[in-house]
């Protein structure tokens, strides 16, 4: 479907930056703006599920504290995703029953510096178990459902904040990412997603790096200028980290316009791990480059880089073990295995097989990624590609099928970690899972800055993006790039089905 079937049901709703400026302007009331949320999310939330947790009594005391705040969100209603965004005095479930129910100790510092924007938060999304899959279908809250398409997952693991976006509950909500989080639900869902570089953020207090440096935490998005306001809001280091990237040239809010000169990008539309990709994606990807071709750029097109197959071993390598590790860390404070889902044991079962030789291995192979995109990175600007290869799964059709579940069990009652690495299972399906989205882990391991862009819409009316990546520290660029092509190839007015009920 070309970009002028898309569906406009209603003129564009105001993104945040806008909301912002009718709330200090005096058109609407910071009051006004939360109520217009939670009416909206009261309507549609029931059929998508995409807030799991309610935090409006918080925000109605937030609002008292605001008065007439000069920030640059003030007033602006957000939502938190439910994993990794510690809000001391309100539970965090990270996707699960058993945690919703212990509340954080402490505020995080990506949460203190949203709040310290303005942003009135009134709820959390709803988020995988420990956000271990790319879709959103967490076994104690149930699915998030995709805006665009009932039937269809948002993607994962910020399913529920992309949903939120999409369904018009709020125009910006809090994304992580640590194998395409944030990309692979904003394609899903026709929005805007940058992942920033590693370290651009911080983990404070919780962490020094999460995932080994996998993970980053941002926003998802309708507007590009949003995300770029929201970045200038979260970047810059803690007291404590573990290295303090350099500053910006200037606020990433400048850079929300189209790059000045001329730009050198690598195009591939091919899996890097040898799958296949849809070819409405790959088509995605490739008008992009035939677009930023005519803008002035030069396009050329080029082999995926680096070996996919081995760095997907790594990937797989270190997220075994890093579940490993946090089911060791929440057993420490009393909580049993039992109470993650029988994916989530087996997950740790198998880190648990991996000998510390193992990890630290894999750990080192990283540097190949990062030597062949750094080569990549001295011929070109940027690194473009589909998103993903494949459109969302339906509702459910990722879903571990039960005689797999029963297999699973009795290996975790025996213990048998070694017995399951080493039959493939586990690894087959999580396989399966990166041949829909093999393009996304590469800026992960590398800690590269990577972004989303809507494109369109496939024959079935389910959104389309391309990504694009860029060397380490330059966000300015994606951003450029990324507010150019909302300028030639618009998206701001495109709407789901929702938005006709």
């Amino acid at each position: 479907m070309s970009p002028t079937d898309l569906p406009n049901f209603s003129t564009a709703p105001p993104d945040a930056l806008e909301t912002a400026a009718r709330i200090r302007h005096g058109e609407l009331s910071a009051e006004g703006a939360l109520l217009d949320a939670l009416a909206r999310c009261d309507a549609v939330n029931p059929r998508i599920y995409a807030v799991s947790g309610d935090l409006r009594a918080y925000a109605q005391g937030r609002l008292t504290q605001l008065g007439a705040s000069s920030a640059p969100f003030a007033g602006v209603p957000f939502l938190l995703k439910d994993l990794g965004m510690d809000l001391a005095g309100c539970a965090t479930s990270q996707g699960n029953a058993w945690l919703a129910r212990m509340p954080a100790g402490q505020t995080d510092a990506v949460v203190r510096r949203w709040e310290q924007a303005g942003l009135v938060i009134f709820g959390r999304t709803n988020a995988p178990e420990l956000g271990l899959k790319a879709i959103t279908e967490p076994l104690a809250f149930g699915p998030t459902r995709n805006p665009w398409s009932l039937e269809h997952t948002p993607g994962g693991s910020s399913g529920g904040a992309a949903a939120a976006v999409a369904a018009g509950i709020v125009p910006v909500a809090a994304a992580s990412d640590g194998g395409g989080s944030i990309r692979i639900p904003a394609a899903y869902c026709g929005l805007f997603g940058l992942k920033p570089s590693r370290g651009r953020v911080s983990c404070a207090p919780q962490f020094d790096e999460q995932w080994e440096g996998a993970v980053s935490v941002h926003a998802i998005s309708r507007s590009v200028r949003d995300s770029a306001a929201l970045l200038d809001v979260l970047a810059g280091a803690e007291p404590g980290d573990p290295f303090v990237v350099a500053p910006p040239a200037r606020p990433y809010a400048q850079e929300a316009h189209p790059p000045a000169g001329r730009l050198r990008i690598a195009l591939s539309t091919t899996s890097p791990i040898g799958g296949a990709v849809d070819a409405a994606w790959s088509q995605a990807a490739a008008d992009c480059g035939q677009l930023l071709q005519s803008l002035g750029h030069h396009v050329e097109w080029v082999d995926p880089v680096g070996d996919g197959m081995q760095l997907a071993r790594d990937y797989l390598t270190m997220y075994f073990g890093q579940v490993a590790g946090q089911l060791q860390y929440w057993k420490g404070r009393g909580v049993p295995a039992s109470a993650f889902e029988t994916d989530t044991q087996a997950l740790a079962l198998i880190g648990r097989s991996l000998s510390a030789g193992d990890y630290a291995l894999s750990r080192a192979r990283w540097n190949a990624p990062m030597r062949a995109l750094g080569a990549l990175f001295a011929r070109f600007d940027l690194y473009l590609t589909p998103t993903c290869a494949q459109p969302p799964a339906r509702i459910g059709e990722l879903a571990t099928p039960d005689w797999q579940r029963t297999a699973l069990g009795a290996i975790l009652r025996f213990g048998l970690g070694g017995v399951l690495r080493r039959s493939g299972l586990v690894e087959r399906l999580a396989f399966e899972n990166l041949h829909r989205t093999p393009f996304t882990q590469l800026a992960n391991l590398t800690g590269t800055p990577a972004m989303s862009v809507p494109w369109g819409l496939d024959a079935h009316g389910l959104p389309v993006g391309v990504q694009c990546a860029a060397a380490w520290g330059r966000e300015d660029l994606l951003l450029q790039v990324a507010s150019e092509l909302e300028q030639a190839h618009p998206w701001a007015h495109w709407r789901p089905p929702i938005f006709a009920a």
